[in-house]
């Protein structure tokens, strides 16, 4: 059944939206009155003032994501007997149309992606931790065993590379789905990617997921490194120098800037 309920809750069909003209100044009133059912979106139930003056709640029935985007139809521009006051009700009917499709459209594509992406940042922080905790491992290596654990070093620098990768991928398709929801339903209106994970018991605080704009080439020839992997690119650098300090300090030529690089 359609129901109206606050348009912050995650699961609203109801759309509060205020009625503003956004054409110049009305026309004289057409002779005749249109009669509006017909331009109405499939979808649409009722629209009810709102608890604000100047607002109005939009109901509708549930929407899958699966359907076109709600768009007025041209005929309402065409049809002489519609008002100015008229258009600009269904204008706003169609944008709470809009909005209120894209919030079940984000769900459905971010949903399974979002479940994707859940083992693979435990895979990363796993990655993370690991390397960490091998790097840390220095402090209590003797001078003879630092080459043994230098082999150490690189296959936890590869694994946390891999992991940083795998997870820059999901997270480009994640940050796909979400900018074309902020462009759909505007950025006051858009849910965010962690309270729609949160619809289906995932934490996603702590994931790292950047700007589509992050995720795409910076030149037809070549491409930058993803987020993740420019950070974990970052981090094993650093520890790199630092081992390069120590090595130059202790006069250690065997493990000189060939084998740290």
């Amino acid at each position: 059944m359609p129901g109206t309920i606050p348009l912050k809750h995650p699961l609203d069909p109801g759309l509060p939206h205020r009625q503003e003209a956004t054409e110049p100044a009305p026309p004289a009133p057409a002779p005749a009155v249109a009669d509006l059912s017909a331009y109405h979106h499939p979808h649409f139930v009722r629209a009810e003032p709102g608890r604000h003056e100047g607002w109005t709640v939009y109901t509708f029935a549930p929407f899958t994501g699966r359907e076109p985007e709600p768009e007025m139809p041209r005929a309402v521009y065409e049809d002489k007997t519609v008002t100015w006051e008229q258009r600009c009700a269904l204008s706003s009917q169609y944008e709470a149309a809009r909005i209120t499709w894209s919030k079940a459209r984000f769900r459905l594509q971010a949903h399974p992606l979002l479940r994707q992406a859940a083992p693979l940042w435990e895979a990363w922080t796993q990655a993370e931790t690991d390397l960490q905790t091998v790097f840390k491992a220095f402090w209590q290596t003797s001078d003879g065993s630092w080459r043994a654990q230098l082999l150490r070093l690189t296959d936890a620098e590869q694994a946390a590379k891999q992991a940083a990768a795998a997870w820059d991928e999901i997270a480009a398709k994640l940050a796909k789905v979400a900018d074309e929801h902020v462009r759909a339903a505007g950025e006051w209106e858009a849910l965010e990617l962690k309270d729609v994970a949160k619809e289906i018991g995932l934490d996603a605080t702590q994931w790292w997921i950047d700007h589509i704009s992050e995720y795409e080439s910076t030149s037809y020839y070549r491409r930058r490194e993803t987020p993740l992997v420019d950070h974990v690119t970052g981090e094993i650098g650093k520890q790199r120098e630092r081992l390069r300090e120590v090595a130059e300090l202790a006069g250690d030529s065997g493990l000189d800037h060939r084998t740290l690089d």
